[in-house]
């Protein structure tokens, strides 16, 4: 197995390179959810994917997140060529490299804010008391230090969210992928979240952001439109443009 490392990214600048990507589901004719795609998303960059419901937004962050297989194509992250990976090797990529933040929040109701963030740390092969440290450490950053013991049903949309934040983050990932992180929020905790994002990208990280809401990806320096599965434009404001 090609050593992904704990931290960093490739020595090309790319934290995500995606080259001609197809994705086709099974159907009379198939579905193609992606349509020869290529992309590449430089380290420390603070972009979005912009599009419509059914634009292929979804499944191109399921594709360079490693949770879902091209039907074709080449997908890099940190300058690690994912394509021939077993599933093993593909989840020790996610476990070190990438971090994911869903709308959905997908929290174990049963669960502690600290042990829900303590799971992201599972397949690190690190024991109970430090999984449990370092997600204590997490939410404090997201600034839940004093929500440790509090399960999600006693916790806000956007308190929820922040734990989802902080167990995306708590394997220290060089890449935060965030798949509509406002969506189930109300404006203001949907701006908090957002503010928090781009504190994580200050110090360092790569963000990317999928998201239908064009006023949020014109807030973000570099905003890449999807249409029927293919790239239909790439914009940059003038202070995000690539060095």
């Amino acid at each position: 197995m090609t050593d992904v490392g704990t931290t960093g990214s490739g020595v090309s600048g790319l934290a995500l390179q995606v080259i001609d990507v197809v994705k086709e589901y099974p159907g009379q004719p198939p579905v193609r959810a992606l349509d020869s795609v290529s992309l590449e998303v430089h380290d420390g960059e603070l972009a979005a994917i912009v599009g419509p419901s059914g634009s292929g937004k979804s499944t191109l962050l399921h594709i360079i997140g490693t949770l879902d297989r091209p039907t074709s194509g080449v997908v890099r992250v940190a300058g690690v060529d994912t394509s021939a990976m077993s599933d093993r090797q593909l989840s020790g990529v996610r476990s070190h490299l990438i971090g994911f933040v869903f709308q959905s929040f997908f929290l174990l109701e049963g669960m502690t804010a600290v042990d829900n963030v303590a799971n992201g740390l599972l397949y690190r092969g690190t024991s109970v008391d430090e999984r449990r440290d370092a997600a204590a450490e997490a939410l404090r950053r997201v600034g839940l230090g004093q929500r440790l013991s509090h399960t999600p049903s006693q916790m806000s949309g956007g308190e929820r969210q922040r734990v989802a934040i902080a167990r995306a983050i708590v394997n220290r990932p060089s890449i935060v992928l965030a798949d509509e992180p406002t969506g189930n929020l109300d404006s203001r905790s949907g701006g908090a979240v957002m503010e928090l994002l781009r504190e994580l990208h200050a110090d360092g990280r790569t963000i990317l952001i999928i998201t239908h809401d064009r006023e949020l990806a014109a807030s973000l320096p570099r905003r890449i439109s999807m249409r029927d599965g293919s790239i239909e434009s790439v914009e940059y404001d003038v202070a995000g443009a690539l060095r």
